[in-house]
């Protein structure tokens, strides 16, 4: 029994959190930014994992009849709708940095896999509209990627009028892509910040009254 005391003592005066209470040990700010940038991280990849299946499943073949006009109007619709969503997302998430990071790393893969439907559309309504012919959905994803990135290795390019306008709308909405919509969610990380500072005051007449 004395022996028992002595270590419990001796664990209380080294300050052990264990000798204090049994429940989980509450972790630094650092550890748990790091543990919710990792577990956004996951589930943007869960969301990009997913996106790229619905892409290689989805029955783009029925949508070679409509125009191409129709097909990316309303791939930029969904675009800008799901934009809307983790903007707000970010503006009243507790963590909006974090919730923003996740919200860039799910949006650039859903305009990347709208423009290479698109693609794959084109290349089966109108063969001609590249230089090769029979493309499938792996050779216009790449395509995309490369055109995203400048890199242009040219083994796949757009012949036809109608597909170079596309390309030319893909390579402008990559530049509005990085810089418009990066800021927008600085700018929506900004105000979630402020949003959450004014929560947490006190009330001022809360505080007077209590006086």
């Amino acid at each position: 029994m004395t022996v028992r005391r002595n270590r419990h003592a001796s664990a209380a005066n080294t300050g052990n959190p264990r000798a204090d209470h049994d429940g989980p040990v509450d972790l630094p700010p650092s550890s748990r930014r790091r543990r919710l940038v990792t577990a956004g991280l996951f589930r943007a990849l869960a969301v990009t994992i997913a996106l790229v299946t619905l892409y290689y499943v989805a029955p783009l073949d029925v949508l070679s009849g409509a125009p191409v006009a129709v097909t990316l109007t309303g791939g930029l619709v969904v675009l800008l709708a799901a934009t809307a969503w983790q903007v707000r997302a970010v503006l009243i998430s507790p963590h909006p940095a974090i919730r923003a990071i996740e919200g860039v790393a799910a949006m650039a893969p859903l305009f990347l896999l709208l423009f290479a439907g698109t693609y794959y559309v084109l290349a089966q309504s109108h063969p001609e509209s590249f230089s090769i012919t029979g493309l499938d959905r792996t050779d216009t994803l790449y395509f995309t990627v490369t055109v995203f990135a400048t890199v242009g290795f040219g083994d796949i390019t757009a012949t036809s009028q109608l597909t170079k306008i596309v390309v030319t709308l893909q390579m402008i909405f990559d530049l509005i892509v990085l810089g418009l919509g990066v800021r927008v969610f600085l700018g929506a990380v900004r105000l979630g910040r402020q949003r959450n500072a004014a929560s947490e005051q006190p009330d001022s007449t809360t505080v007077d009254g209590s006086g």
